[in-house]
């Protein structure tokens, strides 16, 4: 078996934890592994670190990186998009690139995962896979389905038809339906949740999208060099549009495990301890009176007073308070911020970089000051600003600087100025991490001001 994790998707619904460029899938909501990390070590009782695919954009290909390298995991294969064209598209990029890279035979059985759910506990998730396997390997594709356990509307449904193995026929794929309808279809049984997991052989896979998704199919069966040519004009489409509502080969297991795809800030609520007033509350957080609330804090002193099932997440820029049942709509919120051409909606105040990460710690008219960490080993590109000039002062580690070619060694509580135009890098040369302050001056402060002359990360 190998398996595939879609990584590309770019969240909004846990705005302002997740952004534009920082989402769902790299959030350590639940301990120290981002959810992408904890997708990967739930397969690895069943398959080697370097059977894994994580299939991502180029824009997340660093945080990839970081997440990997952090938790031992350098030997996962990544596979970019050359563009963002959702899931059916993504999982056909992955299956060539199984076939040939991989050299993996047709009867090979693929798994396809979302990188953004939770699932426990982990053993029963893995007897449920080994389910999967025996109907995938008899020719079927295969989903797992969620029992429902509520009449809810946010998710599209599979209607089970006949027994099969350890499974069922899936008779038909159902829209998000509305209220009345979930109602009805949770009395009435044999309905699951589709919680977007596929697997079949590689070469059902080829067949399916040929006989269901002829531009991709065309595409699937050209060499993978071809084919990353041709994915730009492919279609946007879901695996659930392409095929999975089409095909006859199509059936669904029931998941064992409990299962929660983290899609709103009441799936947090859901999954997160209560205390005794049925308050779920994670960092400084002050609740007086309060009942069924969520508070999420990360830079301050939140204080709730009289509050009832209210939802407060806070983050250094952006507080989100809604109505407990209302969370979907926060999404309306990010795209009113994308028209408003608000920053908010795809940044957050820290950006991470192949050489370490930066924050935004203040800015007004002519100047901004950030936080910049470096690792070790690593440093930033020889590069110049035409419209701002820097002030680094080091508060831990050593710093290399290089300005107009002279080289030298800047140490805590020293500084070094670069005047605007100037060539210039910096590096960290130590064994411990690199803190700076920079404080830019200048009448154009945005990160496009950038020249780059040399890079060890490609970017020149």
């Amino acid at each position: 078996m190998k398996v595939i994790i879609l990584a590309g998707g770019g969240g909004t619904r846990l705005f302002p934890l997740s952004r534009g460029s920082y989402p769902k899938q790299f959030l350590k909501l639940f301990g120290d592994d981002s959810l992408l990390v904890s997708t990967i070590k739930r397969f690895l009782g069943l398959v080697k670190p370097h059977e894994i695919v994580v299939v991502t954009g180029e824009q997340y290909k660093q945080q990839v990186e970081m997440d990997l390298a952090a938790a031992g995991l350098d030997k996962v294969r990544l596979l970019l998009e050359p563009t963002a064209r959702n899931t059916a598209p993504a999982i056909a990029l992955a299956v060539r690139y199984i076939l040939d890279e991989m050299q993996a035979t047709d009867n090979e059985i693929l798994f396809v995962a979302p990188s953004d759910h939770i699932i426990e506990p982990v053993s029963s998730f893995r007897q449920d896979v080994a389910n999967v396997m025996a109907l995938a390997g008899q020719g079927h594709l295969v989903t797992l389905g969620i029992t429902p356990d509520k009449p809810e509307t946010g998710y599209g449904y599979i209607q089970a038809g006949a027994p099969i193995g350890t499974g069922f026929a899936a008779d038909a794929f159902r829209e998000k339906p509305d209220a009345a309808t979930a109602k009805a279809w949770l009395a009435a049984g044999g309905y699951f949740w589709n919680g977007g997991m596929f697997a079949g052989q590689a070469s059902l896979f080829v067949r399916e999208f040929a006989a269901h998704a002829p531009e991709i199919g065309a595409a699937l069966a050209l060499p993978l060099p071809q084919f990353v040519e041709m994915f730009p004009k492919l279609p946007n489409i879901s695996i659930d549009y392409a095929i999975a509502e089409k095909s006859d080969k199509v059936a669904v297991v029931p998941l064992s495990a409990d299962w929660n795809d983290i899609g709103s800030w009441d799936a947090i609520y859901d999954v997160m301890k209560k205390d005794g007033d049925g308050n779920a509350v994670d960092g400084d957080i002050l609740p007086v009176k309060c009942k069924n609330s969520l508070f999420m804090g990360k830079s301050r002193l939140i204080a709730g007073v009289g509050l009832e099932d209210v939802l407060v997440v806070e983050t250094d820029d952006v507080i989100v308070v809604a109505q407990r049942g209302a969370s979907q709509d926060v999404k309306t919120v990010v795209e009113s911020l994308k028209k408003a051409g608000r920053r908010e909606a795809e940044e957050a105040t820290t950006s991470y970089r192949p050489w370490g990460s930066y924050t935004i710690l203040g800015q007004g008219d002519g100047y901004k000051m950030k936080r910049i960490t470096v690792k070790p080993g690593e440093r930033l590109s020889l590069q110049l600003h035409y419209h701002r000039s820097e002030h680094w002062i080091v508060t831990a580690g050593t710093a290399e600087v290089t300005i107009e070619g002279e080289k030298r060694l800047v140490h805590k509580n020293e500084s070094a100025f670069v005047p605007l135009g100037a060539r210039h890098r910096l590096a960290n040369p130590g064994r411990l991490p690199l803190e700076i302050i920079e404080i830019q001056n200048g009448d154009y402060l945005e990160e496009d001001d950038i020249v780059r002359f040399d890079d060890s990360y490609g970017r020149v």
